[in-house]
């Protein structure tokens, strides 16, 4: 089999072109060319998205919706792959959660989102990791009863912005952003338009997802970029920003071997998901959740300035190895290394001690809270 991420086979997103005049160098990214960074570079890419605004191109991700005849049958379809509450999730709202395998594993992390408008009912509208499309879609296919189906979009591109400006920013050009609370969205018209914006991202900021035609996302890119407060952001940066926000990248943090309790995202299962089960997996989930799993993952923050990269080993202090690194890098907002991991549960308490190898030598390590950068994510005050 050819591989997907060979010069020629890669795909391109409708921005791509874009990326080249604006000089970004290209990197084979899951089977997509896309960009890792800009001229100005990863360390000033992602201080410009802490401080005002970054444009990332995120089209690489797959779209979809799920059509049923009513809300209640589409979010029980969807419940039966899934363990979050989607019966109960309001108009306008949006919720992260994992498809998961018969042993509770982690298939996928997606966003789910129901539409405000009364109108559309029986749809749930899905983002989902580009290199898991090809997973994820024939496994909602086949775990769907015949009066729900999967409706793929392939005529979209996804535009975020991110940062303390970028809801200002877009506003100026969809003013029915300004009104969305974190987590929530609707259609509306940005210069015309027509799109989805929801209050989201994967950065610790506050800031967008735009779901728009792609023929137009170039158009509603420059239009972005032409605001001198935001700046083109890459791969590289949106790496270091998850990283630092404490946020999984499918692949490394999470897999088909991790369930949502070792993956400490927890919060992706509501309480009548978590008492009643009726998922997949549903058996080691409930253990875990009751008894503590095995393993959990943890945040560290490492002693100097060389960082820790995936696969490295996790020891105790005397060398006794604990755990695996499966995120690591230079965190530019607080000017040190710093890495995500699993390591046994008696070893996961903030201000635990370990070290990590590293080419042959240990580096000092301590476990920290996460976000290791605090979140900003608006909350729309309770009326």
């Amino acid at each position: 089999m050819a591989d997907p991420d060979a010069a020629g086979d890669l795909q391109k997103t409708p921005l791509h072109d874009l990326h080249l005049e604006l000089g970004a160098r290209m990197v084979p990214f899951a089977g997509y060319d896309m960009p890792v960074q800009y001229p100005a570079g990863i360390m000033k890419e992602h201080l410009q998205t802490r401080d005002s605004a970054g444009l990332f191109d995120v089209s690489h991700m797959g779209q979809a919706v799920l059509i049923g005849p009513d809300h209640e049958t589409t979010a029980l379809a969807l419940e039966a792959l899934a363990p979050s509450n989607f019966v109960e999730l309001g108009r306008g709202k949006q919720r992260y959660s994992v498809l998961l395998n018969v042993e509770g594993g982690i298939v996928d992390d997606l966003m789910v989102s129901r539409p405000l408008d009364e109108s559309q009912d029986g749809r749930l509208y899905l983002v989902v990791n580009a290199a898991r499309k090809h997973v994820d879609y024939p496994l909602l296919e086949a775990g769907l009863p015949d009066n729900v189906r999967l409706e793929i979009f392939t005529d979209k591109a996804l535009i975020a912005v991110q940062g303390p400006k970028a809801v200002e920013v877009v506003a100026a050009h969809a003013p029915a952003a300004a009104d969305l609370g974190f987590m929530s969205g609707d259609f509306m018209e940005f210069d015309g338009i027509a799109c989805h914006i929801a209050r989201a991202g994967y950065t610790g900021e506050d800031g967008v997802e735009m779901s728009v035609p792609a023929g137009a996302a170039e158009a509603i890119a420059r239009a972005l970029l032409a605001d001198d407060r935001v700046e083109p952001i890459g791969l590289g940066a949106r790496d270091s920003l998850r990283l630092e926000a404490g946020l999984c990248l499918y692949g490394h943090d999470l897999d088909e071997t991790t369930s949502p309790v070792e993956g400490a995202i927890t919060f992706c299962m509501q309480k009548r998901r978590r008492e009643n089960g009726g998922f997949p997996g549903a058996a080691r989930i409930q253990a875990e959740l009751k008894d503590g799993p095995g393993r959990v993952r943890i945040g560290l923050k490492l002693d100097g300035k060389a960082p820790a990269r995936e696969g490295a080993e996790i020891q105790q202090l005397d060398g006794t190895p604990v755990g695996t690194l499966t995120s690591g890098g230079f965190a530019p907002s607080v000017g040190a290394p710093i890495a995500m991991g699993y390591v046994s549960a008696g070893h996961a308490a903030v201000g635990t001690k370990l070290s990590l190898v590293v080419r042959g030598r240990s580096l000092a390590a301590e476990v920290v809270e996460m976000p290791i950068v605090p979140n900003r994510y608006y909350r729309k005050p309770k009326s």
